[in-house]
């Protein structure tokens, strides 16, 4: 398969047997020099990604679960996106408790469109609560949690499942402090994040880079071995110390970050930041 972009050719080899990607032959924009043999990950425009990744699913599924609360002004672009994700795919979303009409024009999308599954809180409970509504209504084979504020660009999908689908990881976070472009916002959040991405590293024994990020993307069997309580933000620390105890196989991979401030509908706070602190301690110390 020959694809041309912005001028340049690059011919990608499938090998479906292997379940390997790799571009046989690269020449280098600058230099013209030929190489050979370079894993496209590192190289392949984002924008192809989720095609090659479409060849290697074949008839595998990825569950999309989508907390919602009171996105109206990006909930139509999102699920624009993910409606056309070029592979077999569930998209769940849960509305939790919105009050701005976000969960009308949720339903009146899921009843137009066969493949999303819709369900709502009454009242605001939590992310952590909605994924665990989602994650219940799940029936593909692999999840990918995408929150609905665009920050998360679901363009990227592809390097995100390929650990997967290659059978090197049953869980890949994508990190926003390992590679791509990234909003320049809050320096102390930029702190908060490091400083418990640390702490739990150092209960977990882990190396990653960005334990709070939303991109989570993890085999469905995984679901069966862990219950999940955190209601809120202490979700991530949750998720990485049940996963961790658990030894299953981890990767990072770098994504880009959009990210937004307070008066574009950012939701997390300061105190959030003592939630994820306890919930390090809780399920770390006492499971």
């Amino acid at each position: 398969m020959v694809i041309a972009h912005a001028g340049f050719c690059f011919t990608v080899e499938y090998k479906a047997q292997k379940r390997l990607i790799s571009l046989t032959e690269f020449v280098c924009p600058h230099c013209n020099r030929v190489i050979r043999d370079i894993p496209w990950e590192h190289h392949f425009s984002i924008l192809y990604g989720n095609e090659i990744i479409r060849e290697m699913i074949h008839d595998q599924k990825i569950s999309i679960v989508v907390p919602v609360y009171n996105e109206q002004q990006t909930i139509e672009l999102v699920l624009d996106q993910l409606i056309s994700l070029p592979f077999r795919k569930e998209i769940i979303v849960i509305d939790d408790g919105s009050t701005d009409g976000t969960d009308e024009y949720i339903r009146s999308i899921a009843q137009s469109t066969g493949n999303i599954r819709f369900n709502r809180h009454t009242q605001n409970r939590g992310k952590g609560a909605a994924l665990r509504t989602g994650f219940a209504m799940v029936s593909g084979d692999i999840v990918i949690i995408q929150d609905a504020d665009l920050e998360y660009d679901p363009r990227e999908y592809g390097k995100l499942l390929l650990p997967i689908l290659e059978g090197r990881a049953d869980v890949v976070y994508g990190s926003r402090f390992l590679s791509g472009p990234h909003r320049v916002l809050f320096y102390w959040h930029y702190v908060a994040n490091k400083w418990l991405t640390t702490l739990s590293n150092l209960f977990t024994n882990l190396n990653l880079s960005d334990m709070t990020t939303c991109y989570k993307v993890f085999r469905t069997d995984i679901l069966k071995d862990i219950q999940f309580k955190s209601d809120r933000f202490g979700f991530e620390p949750e998720f990485t110390a049940k996963i961790a105890r658990q030894h299953f196989r981890i990767y990072e991979v770098g994504i880009s970050y959009h990210g937004r401030d307070y008066t574009e509908g950012k939701k997390i706070r300061f105190k959030d930041a003592f939630v994820m602190l306890w919930c390090i301690l809780r399920y770390n110390l006492f499971g």
